[in-house]
């Protein structure tokens, strides 16, 4: 099936009610019917994840499904959050005494995660440049486990060379994990790239409207065959004491041993569980996302190619725009469109903080991805919490203003930034 038929149709099989909509589910517990079958599922002997709600309910099964299908993966792990994804995407991989190497070009929030909470942990980061992913190779060791990044990056806009950074990392052995959130599994599928793990803030395009928090992890079909056997992931093929021995790789679930793994360990240990009530909305979500992305995209382009043209605007970090540094990299990873995250450069603070409160459609909201216009100052907002040489590395001006480009009518959109332009 093709994609926009996948949004709509994968993964549900109509029960005996008949209903076209998904059920929500809204239930913490299952009745197991007898004591065996009790026994059997927490033995994970039945095949189901219907033993609490904590580990798995039937409505999120379907949007799990559905998400891992438009990924082009294998299976899914729907979550609380998008900083929970990418919590437990490198907790599932790491332990105290491991290191990550990690793009300097990231959300604030993941940075922060990664610089403060990560080195609590004794989990070290360690940063390359997007631009340069041949800095990776010095950064791998023996206690390296993963290599994160963004396709699109957050909120400076740079495209990462998905091909060759999932290339170095088959070469060392390690898992890549890339946070595809910005491009939505409707513009491009790191997985034909060669990742395996993505992530996904449901948050932001899923819901479209800002309904909901959520996240997804998506792995890629054969991911077992990396990890089976490999120094780097003992705790997927050694017996684990918590289900009496059990090894991960033994499993029938191998093409979902990742995320089977992190359902059964850190879902259960730490329960960062996605409600039943959220997994319905980002069904819904999801049905019209490809049809949303196109608009958000067409939008994206027209506003990028007006601010490129005001005397008013320093630069503009938009990878259609055939003066981007990034367009042949657009043209290949985001043949059809690159979204409606974009960001330009004004000069200084004083004049971004007269722009950002004069526009009156466009709303100042932490938040991207939504159906209504966005504006968001980055560096005293999302990105605050980092430091000088943090905001520096990560490319953050003070004079940085980042746009969520919804759908409402462009002309509008353009004019409204047209008239804060002109106060400044």
């Amino acid at each position: 099936m093709k994609r926009e038929t996948v949004a709509i149709h994968e993964g549900y099989t109509k029960d005996s009610q008949k209903t076209m909509a998904v059920p929500i589910y809204q239930t913490t517990a299952y009745d197991f019917g007898n004591a065996d079958f009790a026994a059997d599922s927490f033995n994970l002997k039945q095949g189901s994840d219907n033993i609490y709600t904590r580990i798995g309910n039937p409505t999120t099964s379907v949007l799990e499904k559905r998400f891992a299908k438009l990924e082009k993966g294998s299976a899914s792990l729907a979550v609380s959050s998008g900083m929970s994804a990418i919590f437990y995407s490198i907790l599932n991989i790491a332990e105290s005494g491991d290191n990550i190497i990690a793009s300097s070009q990231l959300y604030g929030g993941t940075t922060t995660l990664f610089t403060h909470t990560l080195k609590r942990l004794g989990i070290e980061a360690r940063f390359f440049n997007i631009d340069n992913p041949e800095e990776i190779e010095k950064l791998v060791d023996s206690k390296s486990k993963g290599i994160f990044f963004e396709s699109l990056s957050n909120p400076t806009i740079t495209i990462a060379d998905i091909e060759k950074i999932a290339e170095i990392g088959n070469r060392h052995g390690l898992i890549t994990i890339v946070d595809n959130t910005v491009a939505t599994p409707i513009l491009c599928n790191p997985i034909d790239f060669g990742i395996d793990i993505v992530v996904h803030s449901a948050s932001k395009w899923t819901t479209g409207q800002g309904l909901a928090i959520g996240g997804i992890v998506v792995e890629r079909e054969g991911l077992w065959k990396k990890i089976d056997g490999n120094p780097r992931y003992s705790q997927f093929y050694t017996p684990d004491e918590s289900y009496h021995g059990l090894k991960f790789t033994d499993e029938v679930a191998r093409d979902a041993l990742f995320t089977f793994r992190m359902r059964l360990i850190l879902l259960r240990d730490t329960g960062a569980v996605l409600s039943p009530f959220n997994s319905w909305l980002f069904i819904q979500g999801l049905e019209t996302l490809p049809l949303r992305v196109q608009r958000h995209s067409e939008n994206g382009l027209a506003i990028a190619k007006f601010l490129e043209s005001h005397p008013k605007v320093v630069a503009v970090n938009y990878p259609k725009l055939e003066s981007s540094k990034y367009y042949e990299l657009a043209k290949k990873y985001f043949p059809n469109g690159a979204n409606g995250l974009l960001s330009f450069e004004v000069g200084d603070y004083e004049k971004a903080k007269k722009i950002v409160d004069s526009v009156e459609i466009f709303t100042l909201v932490a938040n991207i991805g939504d159906s209504k216009s966005i504006i968001t100052h980055p560096a005293s907002t999302t990105h605050q919490q980092l430091s000088e040489s943090e905001l520096q590395q990560a490319g953050i001006s003070a004079g940085l203003i980042r746009l969520s480009v919804g759908l409402e009518n462009v002309d509008d959109l353009i004019q409204d930034l047209e008239n804060s332009l002109n106060k400044v």
